[in-house]
């Protein structure tokens, strides 16, 4: 028998309305290695932002209980043509219960266990969730579970790439989101160098007492010669950006290649010839890029993202990932949370300019079933 329960939906049409509504549907049984999830728990992440969200105007939107209407302008909307029409679920992890489960042994060894799971529909009273894509949690709440996959696989997936590449330290430009505090226990663990850039005093003294070593304020005004400092201590000639917009990108590479040149021997015209590599693996600004010439050849700029990057690791670095996070749950990848709410009240004028603001240390926790 099929399952009825609420679960959002978000839908941009051509002309740039965007509705996010809380509406009934019904969930069919799972099948094969398929599991449905009593979803208890899902956190909003930065990630979830670009389908719930976007760049909408929510400050003049429309609200109404469980519904609301926004516009999104150009050229975000034109943007996101091949979404037009479509009604999409949101939320990508959480945790909850298995309640039913298909015929697999691997589905049907859940049975009853609360799991962390990614099912890309995790703002909803129910989810279908693939069993291979679940991790038990054993005795650990729906809370702890929830955040256990995206921020604590993408900051393990950093680490993992950095030493596939040979690399001996990691650069990133976010240091005191909850992701960029995991990446610097991580990095003391594994025994990698880390610069951690930050926004504010207070961002820099949070990491320092996480144990940071090398942590840059962008609004101090020596910023530059303490970023080429840190990378020079540390030979972190790669990085992760979550911003995407603006210079941060650019700031990094001038800081890498002015590092570089710094040790050369003999000049060149075209720069030196070390490798620098940056990577966006967010859209904390929407707006362009900005590159300049001024970091000689040896530089490369490329997209970085969780699933594409467990694709290619292979299933046992990828399984030895996730006991990691298990094993250290509620310590490394520990998550906190500066609200709870439940469906409706995710559609709320107040939660969503406050949510979509992504403020470190101010992450929104929903729970689906009140």
């Amino acid at each position: 028998m099929p399952t009825t329960g609420k679960q959002l939906f978000t839908t941009l049409e051509s002309d740039g309305t965007l509705t996010v509504e809380i509406a009934s549907r019904e969930f069919p049984e799972p099948t094969g290695n398929q599991v449905l999830v009593k979803m208890e728990a899902a956190p909003i992440n930065p990630s979830d932002l670009a389908i719930l969200t976007g760049a909408a105007d929510f400050e003049n939107a429309t609200y109404s209980p469980g519904k609301v209407v926004a516009k999104m302008p150009e050229p975000f909307n034109s943007g996101q043509k091949a979404r037009h029409g479509q009604r999409l679920p949101a939320g990508n992890e959480g945790a909850g219960t298995v309640v039913a489960t298909g015929d697999s042994d691997m589905a049907k060894a859940l049975m009853g266990q609360r799991v962390a799971c990614v099912p890309g529909n995790a703002y909803s009273e129910y989810a279908i969730a693939d069993a291979a894509m679940c991790l038990p949690l054993g005795d650990h709440s729906a809370e702890d579970g929830a955040s256990s996959f995206v921020n604590p696989m993408t900051a393990l997936g950093f680490a993992e790439n950095a030493k596939m590449d040979g690399q001996k330290a990691i650069l990133h430009t976010v240091g005191a989101s909850n992701l960029g505090q995991m990446l610097v226990k991580i990095c003391q663990e594994d025994g990698l160098g880390l610069v951690n850039i930050v926004r504010k005093p207070d961002q820099a003294e949070l990491l320092k007492g996480l144990g940071a070593t090398h942590v840059v304020d962008s609004s101090d005004a020596d910023f530059m010669a303490k970023l080429k400092a840190a990378i020079d201590e540390t030979d972190a000639f790669y990085g992760f950006d979550p911003i995407g917009g603006g210079t941060m990108v650019d700031t990094c590479f001038k800081a890498m290649e002015q590092v570089a040149v710094s040790k050369m021997t003999e000049y060149s015209r075209y720069g030196s010839n070390q490798q620098k590599r940056m990577f966006i693996y967010g859209r904390l600004d929407f707006g362009p890029t900005t590159l300049t010439p001024s970091y000689g050849f040896g530089w490369t700029l490329s997209g970085w993202l969780l699933t594409p990057f467990l694709a290619t690791a292979g299933m046992e670095t990828v399984m030895r990932m996730r006991k990691r996070v298990l094993d250290n749950l509620t310590t490394t990848f520990a998550s906190s949370y500066k609200t709870k709410v439940d469906l409706e009240g995710m559609l709320t004028k107040d939660a969503i300019l406050d949510y979509r603001q992504m403020k470190t240390g101010e992450k929104y926790l929903v729970l689906p079933n009140g």
